[in-house]
């Protein structure tokens, strides 16, 4: 929705500070949760690469020692798990700041064209 409007959204509008900052904090979290994402299909396809038959299960000589460690690392691993919440919690600051910062250079922007006139 924000790519198909944008630029109505951008332009001169009261809340376009407010469309920024939920900018910067959509793609702050969808790094972290993508990343996560990343993390997970490639730790699910290097666990399936074990699977000798292709039937979903690990049986006789498909459990090794390294089938296990590929197996550990992807059933105990708690910030895959989170980074829904990590997402959040990382974006939200750069959301503010970018509000923050841009309060500051409107207000800097309109008393810097007011001196000039």
């Amino acid at each position: 929705m924000i790519l198909a409007k944008r630029k109505k959204i951008f332009r001169k509008n009261k809340r376009r500070l407010l469309w920024i900052s939920l900018t910067v904090f959509l793609l702050a979290y969808l790094s972290v949760v993508g990343s996560a994402l990343y993390d997970d299909i490639y730790a699910q396809w290097n666990l399936n690469s074990y699977d000798l038959n292709k039937d979903g299960f690990f049986s006789g000589n498909e459990i090794n020692e390294k089938q296990s460690q590929a197996m550990a690392k992807l059933t105990n691993d708690i910030g895959r798990n989170l980074s829904f919440i990590t997402g959040i919690i990382f974006g939200l600051p750069f959301m503010i700041l970018t509000y923050i910062g841009g309060l500051i250079l409107t207000k800097r922007k309109k008393n810097y064209t007011q001196q000039r006139l």
